[in-house]
């Protein structure tokens, strides 16, 4: 049957192909022009790529490996690696464009080109781009095509409002629901591992959350870290400023994720986790004085290598800073009495009220011992020395602090507050204290007057963000930018500090240097004042002839990275050695650990 559209001319329409000339492209001279979202040859601007390897991970054809760059220096966040693409095996799917994580790896809209040697379709992916020089750009992520989750899940907070009257924690952390969606957004590169002083197997320990492993994530928490209910609260985090998320989005929520393993692990997954790393072997005794971070964690690595070990705490209760320096509201006692426990069942022995430099000297603990590692912190604070700095109103954060804590405990009555007071300094223990008089003047006068005020800008502020805008929002007042010259008295009572405008805090090199215009002056008011400008050591428990034979750098102590000094029995880290920071504490105990034993077992 006859289609009624059929053409009986159309079979002879073809011959008119017989003398028209034929359409040819020239290769490689002549190119067509791609499409605009042609998937073509990579890009990869190293300026921002920071060599996670996450796109050899998502690769389905194994095209990209990551191969070190010689004498590519290695910066903070980032590592001396970079991505390597064999041509013979990419798809093209761009996977690897849409998970990039800092954006780096793109692709053109080149497609040609011929070379004889394999070889040469391996290539370096660099900003030179591959075959041509004109590297058009070609296909480029959006909204649908993108692969990470770029948003963290929120943390429930306390409305200011509670956290004004109240010291109870108010990070009340995640859920299961919440932590297995914030795990899923870990790409496990490792960028954090490298950053983190402790070295935590940080992608380790966050996909034990999303295989629901709490037993594995203790394991891989106590690896490198004895502290991890006090550091799931307190760390200062400085894995999360380098997390590869955060270069296009929110870094992943690491220290609540670690903090969410260690409150829901029951105590006996706890507790087996902890004895199962203690050897029972008899390696030799050894003396710790000081129980904060540092202490503490050399103390636990000790007994995991079978050392008999003893710590000496001067104070009523172990723990140093994190017992008596943090507020209750972000490290509650229970958090590092669990840890504590822990580690008094792993069998270090904890005498507190056993000050050393009195009964017990440094000398006798280096007879007795076979070593000793002094870890004794920053408790002491920096004094200001300006006019009217020794009136009886003027308190240092740092004696603060603990009557605070000994209040909330019920073991002292409420430190002296008044209704209106000023707080010099901008760090976290500025903060902690002002915080802290928030709530005993709600609890006294159901009011808040109290304002901050510091050298350093608001961008320069050296205290974490969360601290700034959550004491913001409980009724600080912050006044950046002022350099404090008076505390101004009459009749022997504070009116307030007396301030000058602060131009510049350091000078071109870096160097503690403030400069002032006094001719902007400002009297910022109050009836009391903290003050929080640093924290030094107290060396007074070393005796002047073990003194003499030690370094210093400043008011620290010189070791090495295993916290060798240069008595050989002698170790030390902590603050009085890097400054104060919880992690890196812990880190130098771990270290100083591994010190010990190799002086103690040399074979």
């Amino acid at each position: 049957m006859k289609s009624p559209n059929k053409n009986l001319l159309s079979p002879f329409k073809a011959l008119k192909y017989l003398v028209k000339k034929p359409v040819t492209i020239e290769i490689p001279k002549v190119e067509r022009e791609a499409a605009d979202r042609y998937r073509g040859f990579h890009t990869n601007d190293w300026e921002t790529c920071i060599g996670c390897g996450t796109c050899a991970d998502i690769c389905p054809t194994d095209a990209i490996r990551m191969d070190k760059v010689p004498g590519l220096e290695i910066e903070q966040g980032k590592t001396d690696e970079r991505p390597v693409i064999d041509y013979g095996r990419c798809c093209w799917c761009a996977f690897c464009v849409d998970i990039c994580p800092s954006g780096s790896l793109k692709m053109t809209r080149d497609y040609t080109y011929i070379d004889e040697d394999p070889n040469n379709f391996i290539y370096v992916a660099d900003e030179n781009g591959f075959g041509d020089e004109r590297h058009i750009e070609g296909y480029q992520r959006n909204e649908d095509t993108d692969l990470l989750d770029l948003e963290r899940v929120p943390m429930i907070h306390e409305e200011a409002g509670f956290r004004r009257g109240s010291f109870v924690e108010y990070v009340r952390g995640f859920s299961w629901g919440e932590a297995m969606r914030e795990a899923s957004r870990c790409v496990e590169c490792g960028i954090c591992t490298n950053t983190c002083p402790a070295h935590m197997d940080i992608p380790g320990y966050i996909r034990t959350i999303w295989d629901n492993d709490m037993e594995e994530g203790i394991r891989l928490v106590y690896e490198s870290n004895p502290l991890p209910g006090v550091c799931g609260r307190v760390c200062t985090h400085k894995c999360e400023e380098v997390c590869a998320i955060a270069h296009r989005g929110d870094p992943i929520s690491i220290r609540w994720l670690k903090r969410y393993i260690v409150d829901n692990a029951p105590d006996e997954m706890y507790r087996e986790t902890v004895m199962s790393a203690v050897s029972k072997a008899g390696s030799g005794n050894v003396a710790i004085v000081g129980s904060g971070p540092s202490g503490l964690s050399a103390a636990y690595y000790l007994r995991t290598l079978g050392y008999e070990v003893t710590v000496y705490e001067a104070l009523p209760l172990a723990g140093g800073v994190m017992r008596y320096g943090i507020p209750r509201y972000r490290l509650p006692e229970e958090a590092l009495d669990r840890d504590l426990a822990f580690l008094t069942e792993a069998g270090v022995k904890i005498l507190t009220n056993t000050p050393v430099g009195k009964k017990m000297t440094l000398e006798k603990l280096g007879k007795e011992y076979d070593a000793v590692y002094i870890s004794t912190g920053f408790m002491k604070a920096r004094s200001l020395s300006i006019p009217g700095s020794d009136n009886p109103g003027v308190f240092n954060a740092m004696e603060f602090l603990p009557a605070v804590r000994d209040y909330e405990r019920g073991t002292a009555e409420m430190p002296a507050i008044a209704e209106s007071i000023v707080v010099i300094g901008g760090g976290n223990v500025a903060f902690d204290a002002a915080r802290s008089a928030v709530r005993l003047q709600m609890k006294k006068y159901g009011r808040v007057d109290i304002k901050v005020t510091a050298l350093e800008s608001m961008d320069e502020l050296p205290a974490d963000l969360d601290e700034i805008e959550e004491g913001r929002d409980e009724g600080l007042r912050i006044i950046p930018s002022r350099s404090p010259l008076e505390i101004v008295t009459e009749d022997g009572k504070i009116k307030g500090v007396k301030t000058a405008a602060c131009l510049s805090v350091f000078d071109e090199e870096g160097r503690f240097a403030p400069v002032t215009d006094e001719n902007d002056m400002l009297l910022i008011e109050g009836e009391q004042v903290f003050v929080s400008i640093g924290q030094s050591p107290d060396y007074s428990y070393i005796p002047e002839s073990i003194r003499e034979r030690l370094a210093f750098k400043g008011n620290r102590l010189e070791t090495d990275d295993k916290g060798r000094t240069s008595i050989e029995w002698l170790f030390a880290g902590g603050d009085i050695v890097r400054g104060p920071d919880i992690i890196t504490a812990i880190a130098d105990g771990h270290n100083a650990a591994k010190g010990i034993d190799e002086l103690l077992n040399k074979e």
